[in-house]
């Protein structure tokens, strides 16, 4: 017997052989996602099975939903998506552990990426691709601190400001602050004490200042590019302004982090990337690309962020499952202030 053998946990009996799950079984826009009912996933050597009690939603699963741009196809499937239920993000109780698995059992209350996706009453997740959920925290803050924190983490060490960064001076530029990604942005930078000017639009101005903003820039009303040339990061999640532009404001070792999934000046999300890499190289211009992959150890740094109040992921609504389909039209139009989360 493999020393691995004593640790399988099966599912219990009293799993149902069928789950409620949002799901596409084409590319489209989200009134091609519909309500229906597919067998209870099984979990494989390295899977966990979770309970679903928080799925929050990410710009990345509508380009999922979208199939686009079409290289993503590669990977996703060809003609139709390989993986029909949308979501990643997900927060629950363990309810199945694979062979495999040695650090969790039924029971435990996990987050992290759901292989399976997460708009679902049960999702098949990686045992290395989970954390914790810290007592207090809430199913839904720990499903909307995903993929969204973790990037937000990511990129300010990208920009070289880590979570155990001493920034006090250093000026941040986070655009798109009232996003996902940049409402945690600002939340960390804050903590580590830089100076952070956000720039949303002016209805979201008092969200993102709550969040520890110093100063707003509606870009309804303002230019960013009117602003002074002394920033030591920008982080741009929105890509609407030219790398070029962005790069004339920082200070002397400043950096530029494009992080965007949409046109733009600079192209695509991919060419934007190429750009980003080639100026880095050929020009000596100071742009930083980051990947983002969700781990334990990624994850348990969130959770502790969670946990001590350093984050406080920033809700634009929580909707039930069966509205599912609202909710990634919600993502979609690119208008939601902060997390969409759905629950079963």
């Amino acid at each position: 017997m493999r020393p691995s053998d004593a640790r399988v946990e099966t599912p219990s009996s009293d799993l149902p052989a069928t789950m409620a799950v949002i799901a596409q079984h084409r590319y489209g826009e989200a009134d091609d996602l519909a309500a229906t009912r597919l067998p209870v996933p099984t979990p494989g050597p390295r899977d966990v099975l979770v309970r679903v009690a928080a799925a929050a939603l990410n710009p990345a699963d509508v380009f999922l939903m979208r199939g686009r741009p079409k290289v993503l196809r590669l990977a996703a499937g060809a003609r139709r998506p390989k993986v029909t239920v949308r979501g990643s993000d997900v927060a629950g109780e363990v309810v199945a552990v694979g062979a495999d698995v040695a650090h969790w059992r039924r029971g435990d209350r996990v987050f992290g990426e759901a292989s399976s996706g997460s708009l679902a009453e049960y999702a098949l997740a990686r045992g290395d691709r989970i954390a914790r959920v810290p007592e207090g925290v809430p199913w839904v803050d720990a499903a909307a601190s995903v993929m969204a924190a973790l990037a937000a983490r990511d990129g300010l060490v990208a920009g070289g400001l880590p979570p155990d960064a001493d920034a006090n001076g250093k000026r941040v530029l986070i655009i798109g602050a009232s996003g996902g990604i940049g409402s945690f942005a600002v939340q960390l930078a804050t903590h580590a004490g830089a100076h952070v000017t956000a720039v949303c639009s002016g209805r979201n101005a008092d969200a993102v200042r709550a969040l520890g903003a110093h100063a707003i820039v509606d870009y309804t009303r303002e230019s960013v590019a009117d602003l002074p040339a002394w920033f030591d990061v920008i982080f741009d999640n929105v890509g609407a302004t030219p790398m070029e532009e962005l790069h004339a404001l920082t200070s002397a070792t400043g950096v530029v982090l494009p992080n965007s999934g949409l046109p733009g000046p600079d192209g695509g999300p991919l060419m934007r990337v190429a750009r980003c890499h080639a100026r880095r190289v050929l020009l000596r211009r100071r742009y930083r690309a980051f990947l983002s992959t969700p781990s334990t150890a990624a994850l348990e740094s969130i959770a502790g962020a969670l946990r001590d109040g350093t984050l406080s992921p920033l809700l634009d609504v929580v909707l039930p499952l069966e509205r599912g389909s609202e909710a990634m039209a919600r993502v979609a139009s690119g208008h939601a202030r902060g997390k969409v989360v759905v629950t079963p």
